[in-house]
């Protein structure tokens, strides 16, 4: 147990605490909404994601491999409500306990504005990240209300650090963001449709990149019709198949961590939790 967590379930196949052994992956969830600006209830992410992980067999037929990936679910940080700088900061605490036993981290969100305390441990650990965020939305903005530390704000918080981004499935944002874009050299766009016609462009971009790499994925960037139970549903989004096709793709570059966010389902067996399941329980059979 990390300090300041809990355990309120655990994710399927994860190995019990008690004798941690170096190099593997660890989850921590975090059930934290404040800044939420639609939808609401991604706080309970990290139960029914964790629930739903529980529909699928060790053996990965998509794949054709055994889940065998050594990793713990270490439960859910104590978030601050209403407070997202002070619970970025918790997270942030808790991914150095995971980075100082030499465990990647696995986030389940809750808001996206859980990324900015992952990349901040990491990026003090490694220098410099390159951030593979698949989104619906840039979350580039300054500030958003008035807040910087927001889930519309988290990629620029990212950018601020020194991060490289790659923006795959984009399909809405501000005209202040795209001049942002525009203005700055180390931000690569896929957009929805890059990514649904030119999917082979992609693979080989994401295979050229050096250095730790960090995934970021907002469960609105897949397709509402799939995915629904989000914080901002968007339609146009990316199918199972191609978000599968990425992290086969990145499963053998050195990822240094993974977060998986806006689940914002308030029921079991929501479709959203079963797909943002799926996707940490293909990680895990990948990664090597």
């Amino acid at each position: 147990m990390l300090l300041n967590t809990y355990e309120p379930w655990k994710f399927a196949f994860s190995r019990e605490n008690d004798e941690i052994i170096e190099d593997s992956f660890g989850i921590i969830g975090v059930p934290f909404d404040s800044t939420t600006s639609y939808h609401s209830g991604s706080r309970l992410g990290p139960i029914v994601v964790r629930e739903a992980s529980f529909g699928f067999e060790k053996y990965n037929t998509v794949f054709n491999k055994d889940l065998t990936t050594t990793f713990y679910d270490f439960g859910d940080i104590n978030v601050v409500p209403g407070n997202c700088s002070t619970t970025c900061g918790i997270i942030e605490n808790t991914v150095n306990e995971l980075l100082d036993m030499n465990i990647k981290p696995i986030i389940i969100g809750g808001e996206h504005s859980a990324s900015i305390g992952s990349v901040k441990a990491l990026t003090d650990k490694y220098g410099r990240l390159t951030v593979i965020h698949l989104d619906a939305h840039r979350d580039l903005a300054f500030d958003f209300m008035g807040e910087r530390h927001s889930h519309a704000t988290v990629m620029r918080r990212a950018h601020e650090m020194g991060a490289d981004l790659v923006q795959i499935g984009i399909r809405s944002s501000s005209a202040d963001e795209e001049e942002f874009v525009k203005s700055t050299y180390n931000i690569q766009t896929f957009k929805n449709k890059d990514v649904h016609k030119h999917m082979d462009a992609l693979e080989y971009y994401l295979i050229n990149i050096d250095g730790p790499i960090y995934i970021s994925i907002d469960m609105d960037v897949v397709d509402p019709s799939i995915a629904p139970s989000v914080g901002n549903p968007t339609p146009g989004g990316l199918f199972i198949s191609e978000i599968e096709t990425i992290i086969q793709t990145l499963a053998h570059k050195n990822v240094v961590g993974l977060d998986v966010v806006e689940t914002a389902a308030d029921r079991l067996g929501d479709n959203t939790a079963v797909v943002a399941a799926k996707i940490i329980y293909d990680f895990l059979t990948l990664i090597e």
